[in-house]
């Protein structure tokens, strides 16, 4: 996907993550997500953070309080951005749909995974799935896959061939691991929920080194 298609599928995840959270009790903000640690609602504040203009004197600071490790970095951030009413939160997202603005340090390939993820994040604890384009999953699941420090080790998954099933897309070499590129993609970025649709050699070996990640990191 170039630019153009990978903002445009950005900005219906967006629109369809705002639509999804309008729709929510009190009870189902404080849901836990699959991302760990973190409820629906720190989900939301992280995806309503997103296109927002964060001052870089904030970040510093932060950073310093974080000695440096960037998961505690976003995670009190976006605690913090949590406290803000659930509202508030869910039209912020709906408003910045089609917003540009990137993030200090990333760019558009970072920001059309992240809220990919974090759209299963909240969406499928909630029993309430958003559909992802085949495409816009696969450029998602390259990017991903190629991430290094400081969000993952970048070899997290040496020794794996991963295979779409639903998709003209691999990575890596290896012992196999094949199912639906949004597995896939969940897998790469450490939600061991996509394990049950997964098959392949690999697939025992993978749920073992997954763990041993989640254990010690949350990711994006």
């Amino acid at each position: 996907m170039d630019r153009e298609q990978s903002w445009w599928a950005i900005e219906q995840q967006r629109r369809a993550i705002a639509a999804l959270l309008g729709e929510l009790t009190a009870a189902e903000w404080d849901t836990p997500s699959l991302c760990t640690g973190w409820r629906v609602r720190e989900v939301a504040a992280h995806i309503a953070m997103a296109p927002q203009r964060i001052p870089l004197w904030a970040i510093v600071r932060e950073f310093a309080r974080a000695h440096g490790d960037y998961n505690v970095l976003v995670d009190t951030i976006t605690r913090e951005h949590a406290r803000r009413p659930t509202a508030e939160l869910a039209t912020d997202i709906a408003d910045t749909a089609a917003s540009r603005r990137l993030p200090i340090v990333t760019n558009y390939r970072n920001v059309l995974f992240d809220i990919i993820v974090h759209g299963q994040d909240i969406s499928i604890p909630l029993g309430r799935p958003l559909t992802v384009p085949v495409d816009a999953a696969a450029a998602a699941a390259t990017r991903a896959y190629a991430v290094g420090w400081p969000v993952w080790k970048r070899h997290r998954l040496d020794g794996f061939r991963l295979r779409a099933t639903d998709t003209a897309w691999t990575a890596g070499e290896g012992a196999e691991v094949a199912g639906p590129i949004t597995a896939l993609l969940l897998l790469i970025t450490g939600r061991p929920i996509a394990l049950g649709q997964l098959t392949g050699l690999g697939v025992d070996d993978v749920a073992v080194r997954l763990e041993q990640r989640v254990g010690r990191s949350r990711g994006p």
